[in-house]
């Protein structure tokens, strides 16, 4: 029996340290507001799920409840609907260290009404519905770090409107390339034109303008 102990152990232990590096990015992401104990750290790590998706793959489909959230540790994926028009509009992206989902559908534990898509190959971080309830009880700090993470949702999508409804297609584009970079290289043509409500003709126009101005320039 003694003998079985240290190997049970080492097994234990390996278990530990992959799960650490698996999930070591989403630990990053959440250290600079909160303080985990070690049992707190525990118990987190053992709710949640990797999950590799490829390019087109659904994460989520209207009609089906929403049961995880879900954290992108590297990839590109997207939320959109479509409309009465039969026209894809892309509610939000997200890339390495983002956060994705329907939250409505989460949070509500009802059909969700957007598709979650990957634009690339991706690798994401998930944990339930019932593990979100868990950790709320559980984790003291962890009702504050929700609460930081919608309070940023929230300002994101004040800005958005306050873009939509104040600046032009041209200035819509330009402030969205200053400020989501990563989203210019990655996420393809016609995504970007449904996020920014414009069609991917349009868009391909200004950006094509703004080429050939530079150009002029030099």
């Amino acid at each position: 029996m003694t003998g079985i102990l240290p190997f049970v152990w080492l097994i234990l232990m390996i278990f530990t340290d992959q799960s650490m590096h698996d999930f070591s990015a989403i630990l990053k992401h959440i250290e600079p507001h909160i303080q985990l104990s070690e049992e707190d750290k525990a118990l987190f790590l053992s709710h949640l799920k990797l999950k590799k998706v490829k390019r087109k793959q659904f994460v989520e489909q209207p009609g089906f409840v929403s049961k995880y959230r879900t954290y992108v540790v590297t990839g590109a994926l997207r939320a959109y609907f479509i409309g009465n028009d039969s026209q894809e509009h892309t509610i939000s992206l997200a890339v390495d260290d983002w956060w994705i989902g329907d939250p409505g559908s989460f949070l509500f534990q009802e059909p969700a009404t957007l598709f979650i898509e990957a634009i690339e190959d991706s690798t994401l971080i998930q944990w339930s519905y019932e593990s979100e309830a868990l950790f709320l009880e559980k984790i003291p700090q962890f009702p504050l770090v929700m609460m930081q993470r919608w309070q940023h949702t929230a300002v994101m999508i004040q800005k958005r409107v306050i873009s939509n409804l104040s600046l032009s297609a041209e200035e819509r584009y330009e402030e969205f390339a200053s400020r989501y970079p990563a989203f210019i290289q990655r996420v393809p043509l016609y995504i970007i034109a449904s996020y920014l409500g414009m069609t991917r003709e349009f868009l391909s126009k200004i950006r094509n303008q703004k080429i050939n101005s530079k150009n002029t320039v030099h």
